[in-house]
C-alpha cells in the first residue's frame, strides 16, 4: 500500500475512532429513587445528590465570609466609572448615551466590610428581626452587597424584576409584607406611583445618591406615605459607626423569595433556602473545568433571575472577579454606548459569561449581518473558515485543527471574539432552549464551549448541564450532581417512558436544590411539588423530555404549550417557535392555534435590519418600516423563509403557520409582552393582538 493511500485512510480512521469514543462516554447513569414510577438518571460522578462542595459551609453567608477571608486582597466587585451622560436625537426620538470609563474595583476585604456595614445599618434604620426586605433594581454592585448584607442578619430577601409592571409589583410587595425596599433611582419613581397601594413598606434605601436632588420625588414618597428614604451610602455609614454582631442563618432558613417573571399570569414567589441555592452552586463547581481566581465574570443578567443569582454566589467561592455591566452597554455598538466609547466586555475582557438564548441569538445575528453587509472576499473567507471548523467539530475533517485552526483564528475569528473581549473560555446558557444553529455558531466564532443548562426557579436553576467536552447540540446535558432527573408517563400527550428508541415523559427533578414551594400558595405547591417515601423532594416541571443513551436530556415539548387542532392533531407552540425563529427575518415570533380550526397562525416581529436590506436589494419603495411590513411582497418573502426553516426542522404541514402577521415594533420587557428573561407572555400578547389574530383566521 503506497503512502498516498495510507495518508487518505488515516483521517477516516481517526474520525471513526473519535465518533466511537463519543458514543462510549456515559454522562448519566440509572438512579434508584422513590416516588412515582419513572425513568430516573443521576450524574455519573456521584451516587447521591451533592449538598455542599465546601466542608463546614451550609449557608451562602458562611460561603461569602469564608471566601472574603481567603482572598482578602484580590479584586471582587468592579463597576465602570460614569464620565458623562448625553442625549442623541434620531428619527425624532431621544436616546440616552453613556460615556463610561475603566472599572473601579472593591477587593474581597473591602466588599466584606461594605456588607457588614450595610447589615448593621439595616438594624440602625429600624428593620426588625422577622421582617422581609425587597431588592428592586437592575444588576449592579450594590445589589450584591445588599443581598449579602441581608443574609448576615438572616433577613429573607424578596427579589423582583426591575421591569415588572405596577400590578405585579404591588402583588409581590403586599403578599410578602415587605417593610424595607432597596432600589435604584429609576425604580424609586415606579414605587412612588404606587405608594398608596403598598400596605407594609416603611423604609426605602436608594442605591443612587441623585435621588436626593429630586426634591419633588422625595417629597412625594416620604410625604404621602410616611416612609423614610435613605441613601445606600448613608446606611453603610450608619453601620460603620454603630456595628452590630451578625445574626447568621441556618441551612434550612429561607434566603430568598424569588418572584417569577409572570409569563402565565401574576408572578409566584418561590421560597429558596440557603441549602437549596448552595446545592446548585456546589454542583456547578464540579462541572465547569478549571474555575479559579484568574477568571473574570461579566455580570449583566437580572440578579432577580436565579441563573444570575446562583452564578454570582459561585464566583466569590473560587476567588474570581465580578465586573458589572448592562445589556445596553455590553459591546462597543450597544444602544447606550456613546460613539467612541468601549463596551463593558471590551474593557473587562471576561473569561466567563452567563447568557440567555435571546442574547446569544443577537450576537449571532449581529455578526452575520456585519459579514453579509461587508460582502466580497471577507465574506467568502468567513464562510470558508466557518465551514472548515464546522466539519472539524462534526468529526468529518481533521484539517481544521492544529495549524489551520490557528490561522483561521488569526485571520477571521479573532475579530469576532473581540466583540466580547477576546478572552471568553466558557459560556453558560440557560433560561430557555438554545437553538443548535446558535450554539454551533458561538462555539466556532468565540472558540468557547457553551454549557447549556436546564433548570427552573423552583429548582434553583439546578437540573441538567451539558459538559464542556460534549459537542452535541439540541440537548441540555446530564443531571447536575445535586439533582436526579426522572421522566414520568404523560399518556394524554402520548409520551411514555416505554417509548422506543428513547424513553419520553414529563420531566421531574428531585434533590436538595428543589425549593420549598410557592409563598402563600399551598394549592399550587401541592400540585407540582411532591415528597416521596425517602424524603426526597420532587418538582414536576411541565416540560416534556427524552433521555439519550448516554444519559443526556433533550427537551422536546411543553405540556402547557400543546394545542389540539380541529382534526385531532397536536401542535407544540414552543417547538414550532424554536424552529422558525432561526429565520434571519424573525426578531421574535408567537405561534397561535385555535382548536376550532385545522391550522395555526403566527405573529412575527420582523428583523428591521435584515428586512430593509432585502427591500433595498429588491428595489422596493416604502415610507417607513411599518409600511414595509404591510407590503404583500414582504409578507411573501418572510413566509417563504419560515417555510424553508420549517422543512429544515421537519415540521408537519399542520405545524407550519398558514398565515402570519408581520409586526414592526419590538417586544420588550418594558412593553409588557415578554418577561425580563425575554420569554413570551402568551396571554398578554393574545389580548394585545386579539384583533390581528381574529383577522388571520377570518381572512
Amino acid at each position: 500500500m503506497g503512502p498516498y493511500y495510507v495518508g487518505a485512510i488515516i483521517p477516516i480512521l481517526l474520525t471513526l475512532l473519535v465518533r466511537s469514543t463519543k458514543k462510549e462516554k456515559k454522562r448519566g447513569l440509572p438512579a434508584d429513587v422513590g416516588g412515582e414510577q419513572g425513568y430516573a438518571i443521576r450524574n455519573y460522578r456521584f451516587t447521591s445528590p451533592v449538598e455542599s462542595a465546601w466542608d463546614g459551609v451550609t449557608t451562602l453567608a458562611e460561603l461569602f465570609e469564608q471566601s472574603c477571608k481567603k482572598y482578602s486582597n484580590r479584586r471582587l466587585l468592579g463597576t465602570r466609572k460614569l464620565i458623562a451622560r448625553s442625549v442623541e436625537i434620531s428619527d425624532g426620538k431621544s436616546f440616552e448615551k453613556l460615556h463610561l470609563g475603566e472599572y473601579e474595583w472593591l477587593s474581597y476585604g473591602q466588599a466584606f466590610e461594605s456588607v457588614c456595614h450595610f447589615s448593621s445599618g439595616l438594624v440602625q434604620l429600624g428593620h426588625q428581626k422577622g421582617e422581609r426586605a425587597a431588592i428592586f433594581a437592575d444588576t449592579r454592585e450594590e445589589w450584591f452587597i445588599a443581598l449579602q448584607g441581608c443574609f448576615r442578619r438572616n433577613i429573607t430577601v424578596v427579589t423582583i424584576y426591575a421591569s415588572l409592571g405596577e400590578e405585579a409589583l404591588c402583588h409581590s410587595f403586599n403578599e410578602t409584607e415587605v417593610t424595607t425596599v432597596i432600589c435604584g433611582h429609576k425604580e424609586l419613581k415606579k414605587i412612588a406611583n404606587i405608594s398608596g397601594q403598598l400596605d407594609t413598606v416603611k423604609r426605602i434605601i436608594c442605591m443612587d445618591d441623585e435621588f436626593q436632588s429630586d426634591a419633588s420625588l422625595v417629597s412625594l414618597v416620604s410625604g404621602s406615605s410616611g416612609w423614610t428614604v435613605t441613601s445606600f451610602l448613608e446606611v453603610e455609614k450608619l453601620g460603620r459607626e454603630n456595628s452590630v454582631d451578625p445574626d447568621l442563618p441556618l441551612s434550612a432558613d429561607i434566603a430568598v423569595i424569588m418572584y417569577t417573571s409572570g409569563s402565565t399570569g401574576m408572578p409566584k414567589g418561590v421560597m429558596m433556602t440557603h441549602g437549596n441555592i448552595l446545592a446548585t452552586a456546589s454542583a456547578v463547581m464540579t462541572i465547569v473545568p478549571g474555575l479559579g481566581h484568574n477568571d473574570v465574570y461579566l455580570a449583566y443578567l437580572p440578579l432577580a433571575h436565579i441563573l444570575e443569582l446562583a452564578a454570582e454566589n459561585i464566583m466569590p467561592a473560587i476567588g474570581s472577579s465580578i465586573g458589572y455591566g448592562s445589556p445596553l452597554t455590553l459591546t462597543d455598538t450597544s444602544n447606550k454606548i456613546k460613539r467612541g466609547t468601549k463596551g463593558d466586555a471590551t474593557v473587562l475582557m471576561p473569561t466567563l459569561l452567563a447568557s440567555v438564548p435571546a442574547i446569544l441569538d443577537r450576537v449571532r445575528d449581529g455578526v452575520r449581518k456585519k459579514i453579509d453587509a461587508t460582502g466580497g472576499l471577507p465574506k467568502k473567507l468567513f464562510d470558508l473558515a466557518y465551514s472548515r471548523r464546522l466539519s472539524a467539530i462534526n468529526g468529518s475533517w481533521f484539517g481544521a485543527w492544529g495549524l489551520e485552526r490557528f490561522l483561521w483564528d488569526l485571520l477571521v475569528f479573532r475579530k469576532v471574539r473581540a466583540i466580547l473581549g477576546g478572552r471568553i473560555r466558557f459560556i453558560l446558557s440557560g433560561g430557555a432552549p438554545l437553538s443548535g444553529d446558535t450554539q454551533r455558531f458561538i462555539n466556532i466564532c468565540l472558540g468557547a464551549p457553551i454549557g447549556q443548562g436546564y433548570g427552573l426557579t423552583e429548582t434553583c436553576a439546578g437540573g441538567t448541564f451539558s459538559e464542556y467536552d460534549d459537542p452535541s447540540v439540541g440537548r441540555v446535558g446530564a443531571p447536575l450532581p445535586c439533582s436526579v432527573v426522572k421522566l414520568v408517563d404523560w399518556p394524554e400527550g402520548g409520551y411514555l417512558i416505554s417509548d422506543s428508541p428513547k424513553p419520553r415523559g414529563e420531566i421531574v427533578i428531585g434533590g436538595p436544590n428543589v425549593t420549598l414551594g410557592y409563598f402563600k400558595n399551598d394549592e399550587k405547591t401541592r400540585e407540582v411539588y411532591k415528597v416521596d417515601e425517602r424524603g426526597t423532594r420532587w418538582f414536576y416541571t411541565g416540560d416534556i423530555g427524552q433521555f439519550h443513551a448516554d444519559g443526556c436530556l433533550e427537551i422536546i415539548d411543553r405540556k402547557k404549550d400543546i394545542v389540539k387542532l380541529q382534526h385531532g392533531e397536536y401542535v407544540s407552540l414552543g417547538k414550532v417557535e424554536a424552529a422558525l425563529i432561526v429565520s434571519p427575518y424573525v426578531e421574535n415570533i408567537m405561534v397561535h392555534a385555535d382548536s376550532l380550526y385545522n391550522y395555526c397562525v403566527a405573529l412575527v416581529v420582523a428583523s428591521q435590519h435584515t428586512l430593509e436590506a432585502w427591500a433595498t436589494k429588491q428595489g422596493i419603495q416604502y415610507s417607513d418600516f411599518a409600511d414595509l411590513c404591510q407590503k404583500e411582497e414582504t409578507l411573501k418573502e418572510v413566509s417563504n423563509s419560515l417555510l424553508k426553516e420549517a422543512k429544515a426542522a421537519r415540521l408537519e404541514k399542520f405545524e407550519v403557520p398558514a398565515k402570519i402577521k408581520l409586526l414592526s415594533e419590538a417586544w420588550t420587557p418594558e412593553s409588557g409582552l415578554v418577561t425580563a428573561a425575554l420569554k413570551l407572555k402568551r396571554e398578554v400578547i393574545r389580548k394585545t393582538f386579539s384583533d390581528d389574530l381574529s383577522k388571520l383566521y377570518s381572512s
